[in-house]
């Protein structure tokens, strides 16, 4: 069968025209990474490959997870494809974190492990994030402190606060994960807290809590009196 070009396609069924006349949502997955990949290889068109590499990884989610040795073991795709891939799924990953509406309310260690139990809940290695909010208790924005087992050594206080103090915000709650799925903090973890909230009572922001995150349960070192709210 002789290979055709997406070129020589009828000029309503081509990805990016049908994009530009009837919208994103209207194209499959394939079609969409058609046209983020723009073009074919190893003799086949832009959408071949793309449906090959759906085929191979079963899912967007999958294809996203990759690494980008196993995304160009794909017969047309390179490396710059393969890095075109990568930008566009991270793309749309901050763009998730991103809203023109406010950030969510926490009220509670529960509204706080709802919010970042789906964003932890798979990853492999222990992260600290820093969650900063308004003077409402409202999210602004979140940043990663550290990753790896936490310890006095990696926590650096200011690095912790540095995201806070130019968000201007007024408090911050530390979140983090336990892989083992037991949320139970350890004394490094307590006296890390104790050490944050120090450096926080200098600085003018207080820490409201800090969050320990496990296999669908989570443990408040303030709720849960491993440190003693002021």
């Amino acid at each position: 069968m002789a290979y055709k070009s997406i070129k020589d396609w009828p000029e309503d069924e081509r990805p990016r025209e049908r994009l530009l006349k009837s919208g994103a949502e209207t194209l499959s997955g394939a079609q969409l990474l058609a046209i983020i990949l723009r073009t074919g290889g190893g003799g086949k068109s832009a959408i071949d490959v793309a449906m090959e590499m759906l085929g191979t990884f079963k899912s967007l989610k999958k294809i996203e997870n990759a690494p980008l040795k196993e995304l160009t073991s794909v017969k047309g795709i390179g490396s710059a494809k393969a890095a075109q891939i990568k930008a566009a799924f991270e793309l749309g990953r901050r763009l998730l974190r991103e809203s023109d509406e406010k950030g969510p309310m926490f009220s509670s260690s529960r509204d706080v492990y709802s919010y970042y139990h789906p964003i932890v809940k798979d990853l492999k290695k222990e992260v600290l994030l820093c969650a900063m909010l308004d003077a409402k208790n409202r999210l602004l924005g979140d940043r990663r402190i550290s990753e790896g087992t936490l310890t006095n050594s990696l926590i650096h206080p200011r690095e912790a606060f540095s995201n806070a103090i130019r968000e201007y915000a007024a408090s911050v709650i530390f979140v983090h994960n336990h892989p083992s799925g037991d949320p139970t903090p350890s004394r490094e973890d307590v006296s890390i807290t104790e050490r944050l909230i120090q450096t926080g009572e200098i600085i003018g922001i207080k820490v409201l809590d800090h969050v320990i995150i496990g296999q669908n349960k989570h443990v408040s070192l303030i709720d849960d009196g491993y440190i003693k709210a002021k």
